[in-house]
């Protein structure tokens, strides 16, 4: 669901309404929040003007005398509208979107720059609509609202703050998309694109979900790998069977390649996921248990079940090792990581270290295709690459 938040400071003028349909045609958008619109009446052609289309849906909010002015529009071909509910300082839409068949609440928020009103539309809203899948907010303060809701702020592409004074004397980040656990689980790879600042002193947002191929991932080890017996000869005899001709550079990279196919072999076939080892482990627990609860066991069975749950303990660690990696969360050694916080955290932590984008010959990449034809000399004077002494 790709969806456009903008602090638009007054809809009138051909120049805004062009600007929404421009960037609504270029992303596909399907769903967007406009704040501060300044205009206490809207009527369908201002709509369909401003989307580019007819096949629209919308939701006005006139707020006090045109001031915090709310409206919420959604393309009636990829969102399908149920209710909705509006209240001091939001518009709050359920429908369905409808490619991935997920029912979600959108809430198109802009809270009065008055502490204690600001303060009653989180309030309400928290009493109100704790499963909340998308917000579009417009306020400084929300810190207190993200912790009761259990939100996550979506990482930035593009530029660190929304908002940039006329005169430049000042910026910051008023704007931002909050999204609930099970957003991220829908939308893993989901993040808030910033653009260029044309019509507003606010930046537009766009919110979508890309999942881009920058090539070949990095060498990475599992710490519990270390923990299986003879690891560290089987990685030895992997490494002097490979024969690599070329420069000490060359030798290193292809030797790693080799290892990392071999590992993930060897992860599979050999080591095998963890998770459904323990299942099968605890699946013969029980077996022996119900022969338990009907007949007595034997002395061979006994000491099978003796041998499962010394397993049992292995795998238990192997699996608290593998969770404590990914996460890099040290509370986790006192913590449970049965939450559902902490794998939300664990999707949190991949989609904050994922690659935006790289800085070629000074321009700001974001296409890997481009990226990827680069002269292969050029790459490796734009990145920096040092001289590997050779070693091997």
């Amino acid at each position: 669901m790709i969806i456009l938040n903008l602090n638009i400071r007054g809809v009138g003028g051909g120049t805004k309404a062009r600007y929404l349909r421009h960037v609504i045609a270029g992303e596909g958008v399907d769903f967007v929040c406009l704040q501060e619109t300044k205009a206490k009446v809207f009527t369908e052609a201002k709509c369909f003007s401003l989307w580019g289309d007819n096949k629209v849906g919308w939701i006005h909010h006139e707020g006090e005398n045109g001031c915090g002015s709310l409206l919420s529009m959604w393309y009636e071909e990829a969102f399908s509208y149920v209710s909705h509910v509006k209240g001091k300082g939001f518009i709050a839409v359920f429908g369905k979107h409808i490619k991935s068949n997920t029912s979600c609440a959108v809430v198109n928020v802009y809270a009065a720059c008055n502490l204690n009103e600001k303060k009653i539309c989180w309030k309400e809203l928290t009493e109100d609509y704790r499963i909340l899948f998308w917000v579009g907010v417009c306020v400084a303060i929300l810190m207190l609202f993200i912790d009761a809701n259990s939100l996550f702020d979506l990482p930035l592409v593009g530029k660190t703050f929304t908002w940039f004074k006329s005169n430049g004397s000042a910026k910051s980040r008023l704007d931002r998309v909050l999204v609930s656990e099970e957003w991220m689980d829908i939308w893993p790879m989901c993040k808030q694109y910033v653009q260029q600042r044309e019509v507003s002193d606010h930046c537009a947002i766009v919110v979508k979900s890309v999942d881009k191929d920058w090539g070949p991932k990095p060498f990475r080890s599992i710490d519990v790998w270390l923990k299986e017996k003879d690891f560290g000869e089987l990685v030895k005899g992997m490494w002097l069977s490979y024969s690599v001709q070329g420069s000490a550079f060359t030798k290193v990279k292809e030797k790693l390649k080799c290892l990392k196919g071999d590992l993930k072999m060897w992860n599979k076939d050999v080591f095998g996921n963890i998770q459904t080892s323990k299942k099968r482990i605890l699946q013969e627990l029980e077996d022996l248990d119900c022969q338990d609860c009907c007949d007595d066991l034997g002395d061979g069975d006994r000491l099978k079940r003796m041998e499962l749950v010394g397993r049992l303990k292995e795998m238990e660690k192997k699996l608290d090792s593998l969770i404590c990696q990914k996460a890099r969360a040290n509370w986790f050694r006192s913590g449970d990581s049965s939450t559902k916080f902490f794998h939300t955290s664990l999707r949190w932590r991949r989609l904050r270290n994922e690659v935006k984008g790289v800085e070629v010959g000074g321009i700001w990449c974001e296409n890997p295709p481009l990226y990827a034809r680069k002269p292969k000399a050029s790459l490796k004077a734009d990145l920096k690459l040092r001289r590997i002494m050779e070693f091997v």
